[in-house]
């Protein structure tokens, strides 16, 4: 088994331990008085004080224009819709509201995106069967 890590910039690290831990679920790991880590649902991000990478609306998903770059996971259903239910009651301004795709079809998936506190943008994807994440 591989661990992915991604460390990135944000502006407050209270506000990222708010955000990521108390409305995503993430376990903090180690930290000092410039970043944090966190378990990413089994993966490490570090959240770094800093100014955070730019982005631009250039992604095409459906109709809709997302920011790129920007990153993510992939949960079952069941996690993936509480974790919906966490966000939409934290109040967040999703970029791309929480909805299906490719409904009835090889891949069929739900996604939603959304910005951290500082512009961050993450993009949760859900499956029924994480076996059919690469379906064509």
């Amino acid at each position: 088994m591989s661990i992915f890590h991604l460390a990135f910039h944000v502006r407050d690290l209270d506000e990222a331990r708010r955000f990521y831990g108390d409305v995503l679920g993430c376990a903090e790991g180690r930290s000092t008085d410039t970043w944090v880590d966190f378990d990413f649902f089994g993966h490490q991000i570090s959240l770094h004080l800093g100014e955070p990478f730019a982005t631009t609306r250039t992604g095409k998903v459906g109709d809709a224009m997302v920011p790129m770059p920007h990153f993510g996971l992939i949960l079952e259903l069941a996690p993936w819709q509480a974790m919906a239910a966490r966000l939409q009651a934290a109040g967040t301004d999703f970029v791309l509201a929480p909805q299906v795709r490719f409904e009835g079809e090889p891949g069929e998936q739900w996604t939603m995106f959304f910005c951290d506190p500082f512009g961050n943008p993450i993009e949760v994807k859900g499956f029924k069967s994480l076996a059919s994440v690469y379906a064509t």
